[in-house]
């Protein structure tokens, strides 16, 4: 569903600029060049609009530890720049064109993976994820979250279903789970109904575990489970993940690792994403979105996978 949409509003983009362009002849542009640039350069800027939206929804949740640097402006400036280039890459190509099920390598020295994208995305989300994998000879299947406004609850079954073939299929009596934003739930959601007995390690990306506040603004019953209501300081969870945090146990938080951005534009507060008893890293200058994309963390994924096995 999530790659027929993608290309619909893929060709959406395509017809505005088509309609522009003929707008600007009309208006008597005759240099066809410029014509085709500032047709295009509407759209590129329509799609900067909705990335900095991001930003400024989320910008008066947005809660600073102790620990969180301040960026200068040329820092601010690659903050936005890297994540509006995830977003156009990743809904213009990853998205429409690659999803996939599955990349085996049999010469893999790690435990295999389970790629689990988050909110209104799907397996395309991976692709260069499972490059950089593919790269270092990791096994790695990929699931796709449907429906996509349904409950996360809905999702637990689904990842259950895709490790039990991993397991399966791999020969391992052990997975590794590495997850982006919602997806980080589902897999809280699988651990709770069917333990970690198949789990080595969860790695969660740019997870809202406690919620973040623009989920207030989407739609689905997945926003309303992963909403914050309030601000950093005086804010709290919704109710669902409040039951999921309840029903979780030292051993369950044991096997989570957190990855994180100090300057995450999705997740507000950011230190929603700082899970107790689970092992956090903490970065910064990364959006959303570029997380899975970004060549740093996509190594830190890589060594964590490694240490799963030891």
């Amino acid at each position: 569903m999530i790659a027929r949409i993608a290309r619909t509003l893929l060709l959406t983009q395509f017809g505005v600029a088509i309609l522009f362009y003929i707008l600007l002849v009309k208006l008597h542009v005759t240099n066809v060049p410029l014509a085709i640039i500032l047709s295009l350069a509407l759209v590129a800027l329509f799609r900067a609009s909705i990335t900095a939206n991001s930003f400024f929804l989320t910008w008066p949740y947005r809660a600073k530890s102790a620990h969180t640097p301040e960026l200068t402006w040329p820092g601010i400036f690659r903050l936005f720049a890297g994540e509006y280039c995830a977003t156009m890459v990743c809904s213009s190509w990853g998205m429409p064109f690659q999803r996939f099920d599955k990349r085996i390598f049999t010469d893999t020295t790690s435990l295999p993976v389970l790629l689990i994208h988050g909110y209104g995305c799907n397996s395309g989300y991976w692709h260069w994820m499972s490059k950089a994998l593919c790269e270092a000879h990791i096994t790695h299947y990929a699931v796709d979250m449907e429906p996509v406004f349904g409950s996360i609850d809905g999702y637990a079954p689904i990842v259950h279903e895709a490790v039990q073939r991993l397991v399966t299929e791999s020969g391992q009596n052990k997975i590794v789970i590495v997850a982006h934003s919602m997806g980080g739930l589902a897999a809280r959601a699988y651990l709770r109904d069917h333990g970690h007995t198949n789990i080595a390690k969860v790695i969660t990306l740019g997870t809202p575990h406690h919620g973040t506040t623009i989920a207030n603004f989407g739609i689905g019953i997945n926003c309303g489970e992963m909403n914050w209501l309030g601000r950093a300081e005086e804010g709290t969870s919704s109710e669902w993940l409040h039951k999921l945090a309840a029903t979780e146990n030292p051993e369950t938080r044991a096997v989570i690792l957190s990855i994180y951005s100090h300057h995450d534009n999705i997740v507000s507060p950011q230190i929603s994403s700082h899970l107790p008893g689970a092992e956090n890293i903490a970065i910064s200058g990364i959006g959303h979105v570029a997380l899975a994309l970004d060549p740093t963390i996509q190594a830190l994924v890589i060594e964590e996978i490694h240490k799963a096995d030891k």
